[in-house]
Parts: C-alpha cells; sequence; structure tokens
C-alpha cells in the first residue's frame, strides 16, 4: 500500500525509511524552496525574454528553443547559488548537513502538445532512477518552479513498487554514459533522442497513477526506486521543475534502502554527491562498497567542458 505524507512532523531517519518502503511525501512551501524557485525564475526569464518562460514555445522555433535552454540549464545546475539553495533547503527539512550528500540541481522543463520532448526537454518514459546506477537508499527530491496542473504534472506508478518489469538496464553503464552520452550535444536532439536510456521491455499498465499537485516552492520525496514518468503535457503551458537527488552515509554504510527487483546497471553515481555540509565528495570507502570493475573504462565523474 502506498501513503502519502503530508506536512509530516517526523525525522528525516523516519522519512527515509518510509520513502525506502514505497511511500511519498509532500511539503508545502518552504522559505528556501520558494528562495531556490525564485532563484531559477530569475535565470529562466532572463533566457526567455521578452516571452513569457510558460508561453514561450510558441513565438520560437524548436531549434531556438533547444538552443536556450542548453545554455540556460547548465547555468543553473552549476551555479553556486543552486548549491546554496540546496543547502538551506536541506537543512529546513531537516537532514543532518554532516551525513547528507546531494547531486547538482536539475532543471527540468516539459513543453506542452509535443513541442519539443527530445534531448535537452526530454519527455521521461516509466523508469526507475535505480535503472541509471543510483544507489538503492537515494532520495529523490523534485520542485515545481511554476505552479503545476493534472495535465503537465509528474505521475508514479505504485502498481510497480517491488514488482519487477523486464528493462534494457543491462546494457547501461554509468562510466561510459559520462563518457559518451553527456554534454552540450543534447540540445541538438530535436527530431529524436538516440540515446540508449534504460526502459521497460515490456507493456506496462500505467494506471491506477499517482500525480501529486503541489504549488511553485512545493516539495516531493520519492525513492529512486519508485516507478515514474513524465505526464504528456497537454496544459498549453511548458512545466519547469527542479530535482536534485540526496543519499545519507548511514544508509550507504547501513546498507539500508528500497528493495532491489529489476536492476542490471553497472558503475555508480555515488561519487557524485556532495556533503551539505562543506561540498566535500563521499569519502573513497564508502563509494568502494558500491563500486564495481567497470570504472576501468569510461568516466567516473563528469566533468562538463568549460566550467
Amino acid at each position: 500500500m502506498n501513503t502519502v505524507y503530508y506536512d509530516a512532523q517526523v525525522t528525516d531517519e523516519v522519512r527515509r525509511q518510509r520513502l525506502f518502503d514505497g511511500q511519498l511525501f509532500v511539503y508545502s512551501p518552504r522559505p528556501s524552496s520558494v528562495a531556490l524557485v525564485e532563484f531559477a525564475k530569475t535565470l529562466i526569464k532572463e533566457a526567455f525574454a521578452p516571452h513569457d518562460p510558460e508561453k514561450a514555445q510558441y513565438h520560437m522555433s524548436v531549434e531556438s528553443y533547444a538552443d536556450v535552454l542548453g545554455k540556460l540549464k547548465p547555468q543553473f545546475i552549476h551555479h553556486p547559488e543552486s548549491k546554496r539553495h540546496l543547502q538551506s533547503l536541506l537543512q529546513e527539512l531537516g537532514c543532518d548537513l554532516q551525513k547528507t550528500y546531494f547531486d547538482v540541481p536539475k532543471m527540468r522543463s516539459s513543453t506542452s502538445d509535443n513541442y519539443l520532448t527530445t534531448g535537452i526537454a526530454y519527455a521521461w518514459h516509466p523508469h526507475r532512477d535505480t535503472w541509471y546506477s543510483a544507489p538503492m537508499f537515494q532520495i529523490n527530491w523534485w520542485i515545481p518552479i511554476y505552479d503545476i496542473q493534472a495535465d503537465n504534472a509528474m505521475a508514479f506508478h505504485p502498481s510497480y513498487w517491488n514488482v519487477p518489469v523486464a528493462n534494457t538496464s543491462n546494457g547501461y553503464n554509468y562510466y561510459l554514459w559520462n563518457q559518451q552520452h553527456r554534454g552540450g550535444h543534447v540540445s541538438q536532439f530535436i527530431k529524436q533522442d538516440p540515446r540508449p536510456l534504460p526502459r521497460p521491455s515490456e507493456a506496462l499498465e500505467l494506471n491506477p497513477q499517482v500525480r501529486l499537485i503541489v504549488p511553485a516552492g512545493g516539495i516531493i520525496l520519492f525513492s529512486a526506486a519508485q516507478m515514474h514518468s513524465s505526464v504528456p503535457n497537454t496544459s498549453g503551458r511548458t512545466r519547469f521543475s527542479i530535482d536534485f537527488r540526496c543519499v545519507n552515509t548511514d544508509d550507504a554504510v547501513g546498507r539500508r534502502g528500497a528493495p532491489r527487483v529489476d536492476e542490471e546497471c553497472t558503475g555508480t553515481t555515488m561519487r557524485d554527491y556532495l556533503r551539505a555540509a562543506d561540498l566535500s565528495h563521499i569519502p573513497d570507502e564508502i563509494v568502494a562498497l558500491y563500486d564495481d570493475e567497470t570504472g576501468r573504462s569510461g568516466e567516473l565523474i563528469y566533468a562538463p567542458k568549460g566550467l
């Protein structure tokens, strides 16, 4: 059974365990999440000026739109202010900053009516993040930048919690992905997306599904093992959102997390996370608990060019 906890007054340790059990957590906007969203809006408005960002797709060619996103998203991801806002948010939500590590926040966009659904604005098929070499104790945070509605939100597919699904994750190695499929060229994928993104290889029944509608700055937390997807956007407005991922070193050392059911990927994202207290990386001895021999090829950590 899946339960949605709304503004739950529990410790981070209790919250993480419930997330590992397949539950969902929702929080109303907090000062720190509102500050993060306002910072993101500033960058978005500057990038799409003079157009309304949620309606800019109706005034720009797909090529120009993708070019704007290709500059905007890395700017947000790697801006020091983005990390500072995440540190404040984690502290406000009760995380131990000495043990909590996060990856850089991603800005996502979902345009309406199939305007752009590939590359830099990929419309996500049903998937688990754990098919992409995320550890089973990873927690995902998702925050809309503008208000969302049911037809431009994200969907969870609870019938597949702890239920194996045939998928293509056995062809995914995180280190080779860093080497071959990341970088600015993604914005060039306008008509189709050739990247080997892990996906179900069997037909899924997507209903029942859960769509959590929160205001701008609201927060949704879920396990990396949750099956989720982008809702086909028919709202007439582009959806902009922020997501990032966290791990806690107590969970890593204690080997706690969601059940492993159908993951066959190799490599690990463990080297990506930064400690909320001081932005240092996870100690090598903890990373080694989740590493494998595939690191001899590819790139262990993605290093964007020119930053």
